[in-house]
């Protein structure tokens, strides 16, 4: 028997519906930040927009891993739209989710509920789904419809920001004048494209930093924009600190600089707010 169909069975043998249906609270709409939503596309090959028709509590031992003051549904939906995906998607879908159980320890109204999930494709499995994160499934809002279907437009076009794996290389140059410098900044990405970060120095003037997909910053670079991938690609994933194995061959003077000109960019680009909870984060992306 298939893992999904397991559950499905154990879930029906239990018979546990959420008890007292009437009494039911609705459906939790938490708030998620710009990383919160990347984070999970990022991860998530198939994004529907359903509506619940059926959902079934899973207890038992399919259920023994569930974080408290949570609940565990195997959940039945009609598919709204195929956000993102490819091949198509049938009508009907299954999955199974987590779902936070109110202050009284009663569990959501699921059914008739839309929600967006975000997924990945059982093998072998027509229509049932794999929530990329326990808490994968969103609940439906005009607002968070727009900015998931921004950051999916965004991680699909041609030009998208690659994953950042590691910072590549850093030096610091000094200029001929007083006060005059650049500090230039390589990060490694997953599919090999080159990041580069460049903060110039020059007398009487605040230090300026830019960002540029290549290894080139030319004048028209800028800061990535706050809340777009580019951002969360650096925002998210860079160190507090330039690592010291960068810094151990050039001057100590130099080297100095060119750590606290890193800090002005970390700085620059602001703090990575998530708002999930560790549990519910989402596995690197694939």
């Amino acid at each position: 028997m298939t893992a999904w169909k397991l559950v499905a069975a154990l879930a029906a043998s239990a018979a546990v519906f959420s008890a007292n249906s009437n009494a039911q609270a609705p459906i939790p709409a938490p708030q998620y930040s710009y990383a919160d939503l990347a984070d999970l596309a990022d991860a998530a090959p198939v994004v529907v927009d359903a509506r619940i028709r059926e959902s079934i509590r899973v207890t038992g031992p399919a259920a023994a891993n569930v974080p408290a003051g949570k609940a565990r549904f195997y959940v039945e939906a009609d598919v709204l739209s195929l956000i993102r995906g490819v091949g198509g998607s049938p009508s009907k879908i299954n999955y199974v989710t987590d779902v936070m159980l109110d202050t009284r320890g009663r569990a959501p109204k699921l059914k008739k509920s839309r929600v967006l999930l975000l997924a990945r494709p059982v093998s072998g499995q027509a229509g049932s789904l794999q929530l990329v994160a326990p808490d994968a499934q969103i609940p439906w809002s005009e607002s968070v419809d727009s900015r998931l279907r921004a950051i999916l437009t965004e991680l699909t076009a041609p030009e998208s920001p690659p994953r950042i794996t590691e910072i590549g290389g850093a030096f610091h140059t000094a200029g001929t004048l007083p006060g005059e410098g650049e500090t230039q900044i390589f990060l490694s990405t997953q599919r090999g494209d080159p990041i580069s970060v460049i903060v110039l120095r020059r007398p009487g003037q605040e230090p300026r930093w830019a960002v540029a997909l290549g290894e080139i910053v030319d004048e028209a670079a800028r800061p990535p924009q706050r809340d777009t991938l580019l951002w969360y690609r650096m925002a998210c994933s860079l160190p507090a600190r330039l690592p010291a194995k960068y810094l151990e061959s050039i001057d100590p003077a130099q080297a100095e600089i060119a750590q606290a000109d890193y800090r002005i960019v970390r700085e620059g680009l602001g703090r990575c707010v998530r708002t999930r909870g560790a549990a519910d984060q989402p596995p690197v992306p694939r």
